[in-house]
């Protein structure tokens, strides 16, 4: 029986942003009622609602543009402290600001929750429109190729017509790949990280184990958990997809530098054998797990981690080399060399793609131990290139 090392803090039934809740620097852009919202998975939404957060100003011609993609547990908040309605620091704090690489005293910044989110943009914690419960089990299936038609509806709202560059990692590097194509006239420039054109088998498949874990917990209630007690909602189901994610994140050598074949807790072999006796790597992972839970919701987990799953920017478009033809933007495309869950071939193949498309592709290899989490660590690596790849692109 699993041991609940968190039992003095219940866990909530869900991390998601409310209503009522503190906004913090979050802004809301509600889509018309009249203007309904279609699904890849031939569902129409209506009332949806996209969180984002914008940095700087907009230049009278709208061309200095920047959107920022955020990854599969981001949201909106990719610059600024914690503090009310942001429990914890930008996720790209140390890129985004003033003077840094993506200079806010130059670009204007643009980062939306991602449709299917939990942090303000509709997805299964927010109310359906029917009835004003929760969608939860009813949120329909979303793409990444929903999530940017919802950031450029968004984009359409902020008066930018084009970007001066769509940035992102993982997740967020999907996204950026999506725009380009869908929408080449839109971009001006991308900058995919530690990501890939389609999802591989062992990329789907670390999803599946994950989803698992949330749909096994009796917790979960198949998804309609929201009026659950703190304590009494999916936490540990949750907590496992988290930890189980967090292996892929790393390479073993971190692990074995940082914590080796340490006990937890003090405890010591001589004290005799325990089943439930934790080792330093795995209170790492349930720390990871229980912050976590403490910020995100379980079905806005499985909604996204769907959409990684999904990914294929050749699905329906004759296959990747005809996809990214379509890719005429300047990019500047970024691999990590320790990146075990998106192995660099996945970005250079991203790379030849293009070129081979007739685009223009430069490819640049984070030197880190890091694994793939590189690109929010190694910031001496990401910055510097990815400001003067910004300023070498011509504004439009």
């Amino acid at each position: 029986m699993a041991v609940n090392h968190h039992a003095a803090r219940p866990h909530p039934a869900t991390g998601a942003w409310m209503s009522g809740h503190p906004v913090g620097s979050r802004k809301f852009l509600e889509f018309a009622g009249d203007r309904p919202f279609a699904l890849d998975g031939g569902i129409t939404m209506h009332g949806v609602t996209v969180a984002y957060e914008t940095w700087g100003r907009l230049d009278a011609d709208g061309g200095n543009a920047v959107l920022l993609c955020h990854a599969w547990t981001g949201d909106s908040h990719a610059s600024g402290p914690a503090g009310v309605g942001h429990p914890a620091p930008g996720w790209w704090e140390g890129v985004v600001g003033p003077g840094l690489a993506i200079d806010t005293d130059r670009w204007f910044v643009v980062c939306a929750n991602v449709l299917g989110g939990c942090q303000g943009s509709t997805g299964p914690a927010s109310p359906h429109p029917a009835d004003g419960l929760p969608y939860g089990s009813r949120f329909p299936v979303v793409t990444i190729r929903d999530m940017v038609r919802a950031q450029a509806r968004l984009a359409d709202h902020l008066g930018v017509a084009r970007w001066h560059s769509v940035v992102g990692g993982s997740m967020g590097g999907m996204q950026v790949l999506e725009w380009a194509i869908m929408f080449p006239h839109r971009v001006g420039s991308i900058v995919p990280i530690a990501t890939c054109a389609q999802a591989t088998a062992q990329q789907i498949a670390w999803g599946a184990i994950g989803r698992r874990a949330v749909r096994l917990d009796p917790k979960w209630q198949g998804g309609d958990y929201y009026l659950a007690a703190d304590g009494d909602g999916p936490w540990e189901g949750l907590s496992i997809a988290r930890m189980i994610a967090q292996v892929t994140f790393r390479i073993d050598n971190v692990f074995t530098d940082r914590f080796g074949r340490e006990l937890a807790d003090g405890a010591t072999l001589r004290e005799g054998l325990d089943l439930w006796q934790r080792f330093e790597v795995e209170r790492y992972l349930e720390y990871h797990g229980d912050k976590l839970v403490r910020r995100f919701d379980a079905n806005s987990y499985l909604a996204i981690g769907k959409a990684m799953d999904l990914h294929d920017v050749g699905r329906g478009r004759a296959g990747l080399a005809t996809a990214t033809a379509r890719i005429k933007a300047p990019t500047l495309v970024m691999g990590i060399s320790s990146d075990i869950l998106y192995p660099t071939y996945q970005q250079r193949q991203i790379q030849q793609l293009i070129d081979d498309g007739g685009g223009a592709a430069e490819y640049l290899e984070i030197d880190s131990p890091h694994g793939h989490d590189a690109f929010l660590i190694n910031l001496d690596q990401v910055a510097p290139p990815l400001q003067r790849f910004l300023e070498r692109v011509a504004k439009p």
